[in-house]
């Protein structure tokens, strides 16, 4: 065990020309940790009740300190966790990742996992947002054709969302962060396996090589203890920064709010699902887009590339714009505008992984 343990995180060869966009991995790691932590001790005090969990939940931010810094640290650390997120697969796509397909194809279903937690546990509060996103987005699983009534009272647990689904959300919230624990340590192993995409770096040579620590154990100590303060900065002065209004009002079965939105790291496929008039045909346009984003091929990476490049950021200014274009009410000429960015992104995607 020590020796395993010397050989991933002490005496491991890495080329010094790494900068800090590699260490948005172990940062993000760090977090999850802290996540999965919190969330635990959330879990000890919350009640999956769709008559008191929303007080419960309104009862740990006015009981104690303690509680309210436990609740928002959960709330402000997921945020942070996506922008974490998106900067380390900005990364991995920008150096071509995807041709290891080991750590790529551990790393997307990672990805893949950590939304489905994240968006169980925004349903978790039962406040007015929570309970009509989760309608809204359910209600895509019954638009499939044949099965998709049969899934969707599986997930939901009946004809509706309803107290029931709030049981089941809490399982599927509980065990999939366990999941990604695990999930988390095979990425790392085939990382260690196959080495990273830095182009200066090879594998089968060892010009130019330090070991991790001290080198990068501080760096990435020092990138973990900066985000910390930001993170401490973010709870203490604007907690509510990115917390919706309808999140302080409990869940009403006969009032529909003004603009139904998930929250901001989902506003981009909110907006793609939205601007279609057909479920379906949204749905397909998202899963065309994820499976692109998924795909490994032979491309490699976009340094010496100015073409790919340009591609590259082409692609990031879309989904910042249509994570924008996600909050805006759905009218004209918003709808229209996420039509096209939607296409245009999907292929745009398909360029980028074929040249």
């Amino acid at each position: 065990m020590i020796v395993l343990f010397r050989r991933n995180l002490i005496d491991l060869p890495i080329n010094y020309s790494l900068n800090y966009y590699w260490s948005s991995g172990f940062v993000l790691s760090m977090f999850m940790v802290l996540q999965i932590f919190t969330g635990v001790l959330l879990s000890f005090l919350y009640v999956a009740d769709f008559m008191c969990s929303f007080f419960m939940v309104m009862n740990l931010s006015n009981d104690s300190f303690f509680t309210w810094c436990l609740r928002y640290w959960h709330m402000v650390g997921v945020n942070v966790l996506f922008i974490l997120l998106f900067f380390h697969m900005g990364t991995a796509l920008y150096y071509g990742s995807y041709v290891k397909k080991g750590v790529w194809n551990v790393g997307f279903v990672l990805y893949l996992l950590v939304m489905g937690e994240a968006f169980t546990g925004y349903i978790l509060p039962w406040h007015q947002m929570s309970y009509w996103a989760a309608t809204v987005l359910t209600s895509i699983v019954d638009s499939l054709p044949v099965v998709g009534p049969i899934i969707y009272k599986y997930v939901v647990g009946g004809f509706s969302v309803s107290g029931i689904t709030l049981i089941r959300v809490l399982s599927v919230h509980i065990c999939l962060g366990f999941v990604i624990l695990g999930l988390m340590v095979v990425h790392l192993f085939y990382l260690h396996k196959v080495g990273n995409s830095n182009p200066l770096f090879s594998f089968y040579s060892f010009n130019d090589l330090v070991y991790f620590h001290s080198y990068f154990s501080i760096k990435d100590l020092v990138l973990f203890l900066v985000t910390c303060s930001l993170v401490v900065f973010w709870l203490f002065f604007v907690p509510d920064l990115l917390v919706d209004i309808e999140a302080y009002l409990e869940a009403d079965y006969l009032n529909t709010p003004v603009s139904i939105k998930p929250e901001w790291y989902f506003l981009a496929f909110y907006a793609i699902l939205r601007c279609i008039n057909s479920k379906i045909g949204g749905l397909l346009l998202i899963v065309s887009f994820v499976f692109l984003l998924w795909v490994p091929t032979d491309g490699g990476s976009s340094v010496y590339s100015v073409w790919r490049q340009i591609n590259f950021w082409l692609i990031v200014s879309l989904f910042l714009s249509l994570t924008y274009l996600g909050s805006c009410h759905p009218e004209y000429p918003y709808l229209v505008v996420c039509q096209l960015f939607s296409v245009i992104m999907v292929l745009m995607m398909l360029v980028f992984k074929l040249y």
